[in-house]
């Protein structure tokens, strides 16, 4: 079954050291520690048991063999074999994040024989800002939004990173606009972590009228994990629930159940467990369960969040598969049912909500 992967980052360029490799399959930004393997985890478990067949290695193969295999086919060839082999019919690729190493859409598109798009990251168009006047960061943000969104499918706020998902919903006024820009721009503008100036861009994409993706939940040290609960949103949702634009709330974990909680009591809300089913490894199916326990299935899509190693948008979809089979079976569902659930969730929510075109 093609499968649609909503939220996705590019595969990594460049061949990639042992060293380079584990410290990609972590979401730990902190250098791996010399007693430790990250190939010691469940992740690591699972590369080796369903990647290195890819590779042309037998399952559970030694790690150095691994990586020495990696190398020896060569970045371009190892993208081919993951990208194509995930089944993914269409990337929709999340662009702000060290997109200089990584393929682009087309590039996603050519490794993997599919098509691709691209979600737009909020606070990545502010930074582009920096050196202007403050008077002229709105009306400036907002032609440069429109700019790069123009063939955009999505948009992305990394709030939970910048400042957390407990920040003011409120539409912020021009003036705060402008003394906050100026403060901003004054110290040098680069990573914005302004609340005033976050909640701006964050109401300047609702305005767009693009689905709105939001990072919650897990991942690397750079955010406070407590301040990326998505009950945090509950307000903003409600501001947001009468423009009628999607958020779509990612990854989510350990916070899963509060997500199928808020897709289950608002209209313009929708989730995914993204990258928590490759770091969970064999406990993808439990994961999966627990977030389809209150969630309407119109409101779950398919994501692998994988950036990096091709290996993670593989195994992002085998093991999405593999757990939306357990789960069918686990409850009893007949196969006909279980097949059209799982064709909305790995593709026909995704093209509904992002109004996706086959040409």
């Amino acid at each position: 079954m093609p499968l649609v992967d909503h939220h996705v980052h590019g595969a990594l360029r460049r061949d990639l050291t042992r060293a380079e490799f584990e410290s990609s399959i972590t979401e730990s930004d902190r250098p791996v520690p010399a007693w430790i393997s990250t190939f010691d985890s469940s992740l690591g478990f699972a590369v080796r048991r369903w990647c290195a067949p890819v590779l042309d290695l037998p399952p559970y193969a030694d790690p150095s063999a691994y990586v020495e295999r990696r190398r020896e086919l060569g970045a371009a060839e190892v993208n081919r074999r993951f990208l194509g082999g995930a089944g993914v019919a269409r990337f929709l690729v999340e662009t702000g994040f060290r997109g200089e190493e990584l393929l682009d859409p087309a590039g996603m598109a050519a490794a993997a024989r599919a098509k691709a798009d691209e979600v737009v990251r909020l606070e990545t168009v502010a930074e582009e800002l920096a050196g202007v006047a403050a008077a002229d960061f709105a009306p400036r943000y907002a032609e440069r939004l429109a700019e790069r969104a123009g063939t955009a499918v999505g948009l992305k706020t990394v709030v939970a990173y910048r400042h957390g998902l407990d920040f003011d919903p409120a539409r912020p006024s021009a003036r705060e606009v402008t003394a906050a820009a100026g403060d901003w721009l004054r110290a040098g503008g680069g990573r914005l972590t302004d609340p005033v100036l976050l909640r701006h861009v964050i109401w300047a994409g609702v305005d767009s009228r693009l689905p709105l993706q939001v990072h919650t939940g897990f991942g690397d040290p750079d955010l406070r994990l407590h301040r990326a609960d998505p009950l945090l949103l509950t307000g903003f949702l409600e501001q947001v629930e009468p423009t009628g634009v999607p958020v779509l709330l990612l990854h989510c974990y350990p916070y899963h159940r509060q997500a199928a909680y808020l897709a289950h009591a608002y209209p313009h809300v929708h989730f995914d467990v993204g990258l928590a089913l490759n770091y969970v490894g064999a406990a993808a199916s439990t994961v999966l369960a627990e977030a389809l326990e209150l969630a309407p299935y119109a409101k779950v899509l398919y994501s692998s969040d994988a950036w990096g190693p091709a290996e993670l948008h593989y195994l992002g979809a085998l093991l999405w598969r593999r757990a939306m089979s357990a789960v069918a079976r686990a409850w009893a569902w007949p196969a006909g049912e279980a097949a059209r659930v799982a064709e909305m969730m790995g593709s026909g929510n995704a093209r509904r909500v992002y109004r996706l075109r086959e040409s």
